[in-house]
């Protein structure tokens, strides 16, 4: 049978922010999850009923005392390289279509549409419109008008 884990050593001031965190209604939910093990960690309790209270395997619990034994506080709320939800999308993808946003415009029309970059691009119209809103971009105000004005005449 395996040994029981000693209690993580916390600081004062770790127990209250561990404490603030495990009671937050707005915070991240890993990192609330993440409080309240620890803190029954610090309170000696064994991993694998932290495993079972917190929902959680109980690797991950030993994986986030280790990671806190290490680095404290101080990378708690960092996600870990690699982990979280992959872009399904490909960065070349991404970059086609500003590209075609910003230095073209499709045949016979004045800007580009979500519908007709989404075609031209074989992605979805909500693609299309993540990206143009993530980089701010915005086809439709772009000025395409490049009728010369007539001397003389008045500007309205």
């Amino acid at each position: 049978m395996n040994k029981p884990a000693p209690a993580l050593a916390l600081s004062e001031g770790q127990r209250q922010t561990l404490q603030r965190l495990s009671r937050s209604t707005s915070a991240a939910h890993r990192l609330v999850v993440r409080s309240r093990a620890l803190l029954l960690a610090g309170d000696g309790v064994a991993n694998a009923r932290i495993a079972a209270e917190c929902g959680v395997a109980v690797s991950t619990v030993v994986g986030w005392r280790k990671r806190f034994a290490a680095d404290g506080l101080r990378e708690f709320g960092r996600v870990a390289k690699g982990r979280g939800r992959k872009p399904s999308i490909p960065a070349s993808k991404v970059e086609e279509i500003v590209r075609l946003t910003q230095e073209g415009r499709p045949d016979g029309e004045t800007h580009w549409s979500c519908r007709s970059m989404a075609k031209a691009s074989d992605v979805s119209p909500a693609t299309v419109q993540r990206i143009w809103s993530g980089r701010g971009l915005k086809p439709h105000l772009v000025k395409t008008s490049s009728c010369p004005t007539i001397p003389g005449s008045k500007k309205s």
